[in-house]
């Protein structure tokens, strides 16, 4: 989830191809050569599912302002206002999502875990209201049961520590209701974990936090660290006995923002099993957009926001192909989260000509698969087999922040 400003239509200019923006480095081709990369594109896409990691329909569909929270009001065999409804996501072959089950920070004032509460309310609302378009899954072979069947396989992942409310047994209870993945923070560092965007409070994970982390591994919840610092990042895998994601994130290697996964950290994957699933909020993948929003209003009034493209994707996943290997990168579009996005990835229709783009570019058939849904679905199971034998070795956590951390629950824990 991130808000950010609209992009002026008047800079929605760009030179497409048959797919989008033209790829980096790749001029126009015949439409005979298109057509033969679009039809790869769209192979994978039909025996493959496209695994995104993060969506924020839920939060779309509770912030509508002609009906907040009405299910039923924000239609979705209609166009929707948003980037996402069913004939997009069809025309995408969408085939798996993560559903954000954001919450903001701010929510701690009227209790956190409440607001989760409602947000995982409001998206297995939205499963139950179109069940032949979306079925939860639970685990990773609910996904290939669910696309076998030509359905959606729709997976929870809360967005922010800070709901649990530093309990593990509430972390417990969000598994139990079928979050598969929780990122550690939001925007703002928690009590227990510093975030990439909010003050460094810790110098990474307290000792609960990594209790934190042991708890996920141990129920089979994937350690999400999209919107953590680096230090917070760097202790994760310290700590972890699963592999980890980055639901939502870039590479830090080719725009230099505090939202994206630095170098070194990129290079941990490989020996972690983990995989950083690129996003496409314009600010964090071209270093123009970036540099504009951090621009005081008045100049942004007077002067448009630069345009993000496909190509700008596209650099920041093969920077993590190239650094960690092509088994360890994945999409996490951000789509519903944000309210500008690249040329030619404008909502959840575009995935096949991002996918026809790469093909273009000399991604193999399967490479092509890994990148769709191949490695986010072993980097599950591998959670899953992890928790598996730590239920055999231990029981449910009863650790407390305030034991291992020495104050009270709570602490700091106000809006920021």
């Amino acid at each position: 989830m991130n808000r950010l400003p609209s992009v002026p239509l008047v800079l929605r200019t760009a030179a497409f191809s048959l797919f989008g923006v033209l790829p980096v480095g790749v001029a126009a081709q015949a439409p005979e050569v298109e057509a033969r990369h679009r039809a790869l594109a769209l192979r994978v896409l039909e025996s493959t599912p496209l695994f995104d990691g993060h969506n924020d329909l839920a939060w779309a569909i509770r912030e509508n302002t002609a009906a907040p929270h009405d299910v039923a009001a924000y239609d979705l065999r209609t166009r929707t206002p948003g980037h996402t409804d069913i004939a997009r996501l069809r025309e995408g072959r969408v085939g798996a999502q993560f559903w954000s089950v954001y919450v903001p920070h701010e929510a701690v004032a009227e209790g956190a875990a409440k607001v989760q509460l409602e947000q995982i309310d409001i998206a297995r609302q939205v499963f139950a209201g179109y069940p032949d378009v979306f079925a939860q899954a639970w685990d990773a072979s609910d996904v290939e049961r669910i696309f076998g069947d030509g359905r959606i396989a729709s997976v929870l992942g809360m967005e922010g520590g800070h709901a649990i409310e530093n309990s593990l047994g509430a972390l417990r209870a969000f598994y139990d209701l079928g979050a598969r993945y929780m990122t550690l923070t939001h925007s703002v560092s928690i009590d227990w974990a510093d975030s990439g965007t909010g003050e460094r409070l810790h110098g990474g994970l307290t000792a609960f936090g990594k209790e934190v982390v042991r708890e996920m591994n141990r129920l089979g919840m994937l350690v999400d660290l999209s919107h953590t610092s680096p230090e917070t990042m760097h202790d994760a895998l310290d700590v972890t006995e699963a592999p980890v994601i980055f639901s939502h994130s870039s590479a830090r290697g080719v725009t230099d923002h505090a939202r994206n996964v630095p170098d070194d950290v990129v290079r941990r994957l490989p020996e972690n099993g983990g995989i950083v699933m690129i996003t496409f909020v314009p600010a964090f993948i071209n270093a123009d957009v970036a540099a504009w929003r951090a621009r005081p209003d008045e100049y942004r009034a007077v002067n448009p926001e630069p345009p993000a493209t496909m190509a700008d994707v596209i650099r920041h996943l093969e920077h993590v192909r190239d650094l960690a290997g092509v088994d360890h990168v994945g999409i996490g579009a951000d789509f519903d989260g944000i309210t500008s996005t690249p040329i030619g990835l404008e909502d959840v229709s575009k995935y096949p000509a991002l996918f026809a783009a790469l093909a273009a570019r000399g991604w193999t058939e399967s490479e092509l698969r890994k990148l769709a849904g191949e490695n986010v679905l072993r980097v599950w199971r591998g959670a899953e087999r992890t928790a598996r034998r730590l239920q055999r070795e231990r029981g449910p956590s009863t650790a407390t922040i305030e034991q291992l951390d020495g104050r009270s629950e709570g602490a700091g824990a106000g809006p920021a």
